[in-house]
């Protein structure tokens, strides 16, 4: 006889993301607006080409035309997307969203992932991620899950260091542009979810940075005793 899967007493499917802010101590998320968004996040990718190089849209030769493409991102439920501010500036430097939401299965994606140069390698980024989580699994998903292309390897680091287990290798899932991509899957659950809470709060606390703003534990390390699997990609470099 064929084992079957635990049992799911009382589980209920959760709800979809409504696009509130999601706040915390060094970034904001609000629901991406093309009026209020595209010019000032034009400004921030200006001149930096290679932040779309995985994405299956970009670069953007004008204003107008990220305001039109924001435009008909923004008007959608699934991706859902977000533009990330950082409190301490004001500024707004980048996009995440929500995207195959499938509430029955309780299973969200982290995806369209762009950060400007400026908000790259940040407390607001790294925080930005952690309230997308917390509210996927405090709302009550059982699986948040990281995709990216297999050569993106900055991507691949994030979503390790984040404390997402490396999951396989889909070979030839997908064209972009007009390209072969081979796709690299990281998830969590909701049983990782109170070690990894513990693990960003930790970390984000303002006593682990100096005075100068250096870490003094790193993400990486408070997480790995979390995951269930590294990328073999990763721990070969």
């Amino acid at each position: 006889m064929t084992a079957q899967g635990d049992r799911l007493a009382g589980w209920q499917a959760p709800p979809a993301p409504d696009g509130s802010a999601l706040e915390g101590r060094y970034a904001r998320l609000e629901r991406l607006d093309a009026d209020r968004h595209a010019a000032l996040m034009f400004r921030e990718f200006d001149g930096h080409d290679s932040v779309w190089d995985y994405l299956p849209y970009g670069p953007f030769g004008s204003a107008a035309q990220y305001h039109r493409w924001m435009r008909d991102a923004a008007a959608g439920s699934d991706p859902l997307f977000y533009a990330i501010q950082t409190r301490e500036t004001g500024v707004f430097g980048g996009v995440a969203s929500f995207l195959r939401i499938t509430p029955a299965m309780g299973v969200i994606e982290l995806g369209h992932i762009n950060l400007s140069p400026a908000l790259q390698g940040t407390r607001a980024a790294t925080e930005a991620f952690y309230l997308m989580m917390g509210w996927a699994f405090d709302g009550g998903y059982r699986r948040f899950e990281w995709k990216c292309d297999a050569g993106n390897m900055p991507s691949r680091r994030a979503a390790q260091r984040l404390g997402l287990s490396f999951e396989g290798v889909f070979r030839q899932h997908m064209i972009v542009k007009g390209r072969n991509r081979d796709t690299a899957w990281f998830a969590a659950t909701d049983g990782d979810w109170p070690a990894l809470k513990e693990a960003f709060e930790v970390w984000l606390a303002p006593r682990n940075f100096d005075a100068d703003g250096r870490q003094r534990e790193r993400l990486s390390d408070l997480t790995r005793l979390v995951r269930i699997s590294s990328d073999p990609a990763l721990s070969a470099k």
